[in-house]
């Protein structure tokens, strides 16, 4: 047999850029969840290492999109202690595979692509899950997931209020500027949670492990996007909210070890059979997502790797079609 030579496609940040808008990511992340809800895929659970000594962890994320032939793995980070050196706190690569060979195909930058496909999956679960005329948004957190977000709920909804708070005024005042010239709506930056909290669609996006959303602060008829709780003992909402609400989650064995419903599960407060069902089951009309007007919906998201093969093929393919990238031959 002859030599063989093969490349591998490598997109850095930049080119993701160019290729990846909100628009396209709502399209392909809401058709990565109606396959989950129809079974047509294979998804490990996330695995985590945990680097105690650096305060960090790295997560490995397969996932396999059998009907559409698109295969790879997420291997990203989160180290929160990163901004003292300079670095982001989450970083991430995306490799592609050929599901006829194995072969890799591309490697990118995932950072970028993480906070848009995640910044959708909050879109799509409103889409399903919120009141129709949901006009006012209250965000709790207002980094980089934040925007995401924003942006993605900018597209399906007619947004004329924006509430935010966070623990750093300067971060709030970054989101109203980044956002406000897209949006076009009055925004309130506040300091006070309970104020965010009476709103329409409530969006969290922190880390932290020791719940700020009470029960009392939320008005029957509200949607949550609960995004930031993606490893064990992590919970934004209090486990009273979670019990007497209906929660959608992206998937049941991953939401159940590191979402939103973790802590209050492991507690004993909930249990797995509480969760209402998985967010692909409502787009795929398995499952009725709200049902009235007046009931509390929440989505628990963490992150799927369905998600990210099915973003980073988008790009991919784009980026063949338009020649971005750099070719790197591997042998």
């Amino acid at each position: 047999m002859g030599a063989i030579f093969m490349d591998i496609l490598f997109l850095n940040q930049k080119d993701v850029k160019k290729i990846l808008d909100m628009s396209s990511a709502i399209e392909v992340n809401e058709d990565a969840f109606l396959q989950h809800g129809l079974g047509n895929v294979q998804m490990p659970v996330k695995s985590y290492l945990y680097m105690h000594e650096y305060n960090g962890d790295l997560r490995t994320m397969p996932a396999f999109i059998e009907n559409q032939d698109i295969c790879g793995v997420k291997v990203v980070n989160v180290h929160p202690d990163n901004q003292r050196v300079g670095l982001p706190t989450v970083m991430a690569v995306v490799l592609l595979n050929s599901t006829s060979t194995g072969a890799p195909l591309a490697m990118m930058e995932a950072s970028y692509l993480t906070d848009v496909r995640t910044g959708a999956a909050g879109g799509i679960a409103a889409k399903y899950l919120a009141r129709k005329n949901s006009h006012v948004i209250g965000m709790i957190g207002a980094g980089h997931q934040a925007h995401t977000q924003l942006l993605a709920l900018s597209h399906l909804f007619d947004i004329k209020h924006v509430k935010v708070t966070s623990a750093d005024m300067e971060e709030n005042e970054m989101l109203e500027r980044d956002l406000k010239p897209v949006l076009d709506c009055e925004f309130t930056l506040t300091m006070d949670i309970e104020e965010v909290c009476d709103c329409d669609i409530l969006v969290t996006t922190t880390p932290v492990r020791k719940p700020l959303v009470r029960r009392e602060w939320i008005k029957a008829g509200t949607h949550i996007n609960a995004i930031g709780a993606d490893a064990k003992g992590k919970q934004e909402l209090d486990s009273e909210l979670l019990l007497h609400s209906k929660v959608i989650v992206d998937d049941v064995p991953q939401a159940s070890h590191s979402g939103e419903v973790n802590v209050a599960i492991s507690e004993g407060f909930m249990k797995v059979d509480d969760i209402y069902c998985e967010l692909g089951h409502v787009i795929a009309g398995v499952c009725q997502g709200r049902q009235s007007d007046e009931e509390i919906t929440i989505f628990d998201s963490t992150g799927l790797a369905i998600q990210d093969v099915a973003t980073a093929n988008y790009v991919y393919t784009k980026a063949l079609h338009n020649n971005i990238g750099k070719k790197l031959e591997i042998f």
